[in-house]
């Protein structure tokens, strides 16, 4: 059974994915995270009218996180959890760096760990004034994995990464608009309509100068070594970055989750 789904729509220039898992607020299952990647391979291979594509979760909520639920039946070896994050995650995540179409993040509700990753993603994004941004999965015995850390810290500030991954933290959206993460805040019910109304400029413009913008802005990333660890050294982080698999504080986090009991760390 696949559990949730994204689910991917057009409108005349622009186009909407939404994430979609009832009940779960829009936890990523790994089936979800691999048809992300297939939708944006779609969307990059678009035709040349698509201008933008909005980027949300279904039923006022953005995404939750993971889909806990699915962890114990691949989390605990190092070669599933390598596949997971390498393959499944990064396989998403990285056809939305990919694409050059303009992204707008509908932020509403939840923003929390796969939510931050995704929206980090994006080129624009706006969020509800009740939204709530973190990744609080050290309660959950494990870190993130190194290009989703980089991924976030570049785009939210290595501070507000920090804060995250280290205490937990879960911040409001004034302050992450404070922080530079977000393009705008507006009230809970103004933001389809705030979303909207950006597409319809960003499609407005020359398509072309936007693909070159998001080449170039791209590439100034990747130059910055301060800000983007080389591929040779990422490849070393990443080599042992999931030895941790089978650890008794990995195990306990997660089942404590699944328990609905506090962690014993």
């Amino acid at each position: 059974m696949v559990s949730g789904s994204i689910e991917l729509a057009r409108d005349g220039a622009t186009a909407t994915v939404t994430l979609t898992h009832p009940g779960k607020l829009n936890a990523m299952s790994r089936a979800m995270w691999r048809q992300l990647r297939s939708v944006f391979v779609q969307l990059a291979d678009a035709p040349g009218d698509l201008r933008c594509v909005m980027v949300r979760g279904q039923g006022g909520q953005f995404c939750a996180g993971g889909d806990i639920a699915e962890y114990p039946a691949f989390r605990f070896r190092e070669d599933g959890l390598r596949d997971f994050h390498e393959g499944d995650v990064w396989g998403g995540l990285s056809a939305m760096l990919a694409c050059e179409l303009p992204l707008i993040a509908q932020i509403e509700g939840h923003c929390m760990g796969a939510g931050m990753e995704i929206a980090s993603c994006c080129d624009i994004r706006v969020a509800g004034a009740s939204a709530r941004f973190g990744a609080p999965i050290g309660r959950l015995g494990f870190p993130m994995a190194p290009r989703e850390a980089q991924l976030v810290a570049s785009a939210a500030g290595e501070l507000t990464a920090r804060e995250m991954l280290l205490e937990g933290a879960v911040l409001d959206a004034p302050l992450m608009l404070a922080r530079g993460f977000l393009n705008r805040v507006v009230p809970d019910d103004a933001v389809p309509a705030e979303v909207h109304a950006r597409a319809v400029r960003v499609a407005a413009m020359a398509p072309q100068a936007a693909r070159l913008n998001k080449r170039t802005l791209l590439a100034l990333k990747q130059a910055i070594p301060s800000a983007n660890a080389s591929s040779d050294a990422m490849d070393n982080i990443v080599s042992g970055a999931y030895a941790y698999a089978d650890s008794a504080e990995h195990r306990e986090g997660v089942g404590a989750f699944l328990e609905k009991r506090r962690p014993d760390f």
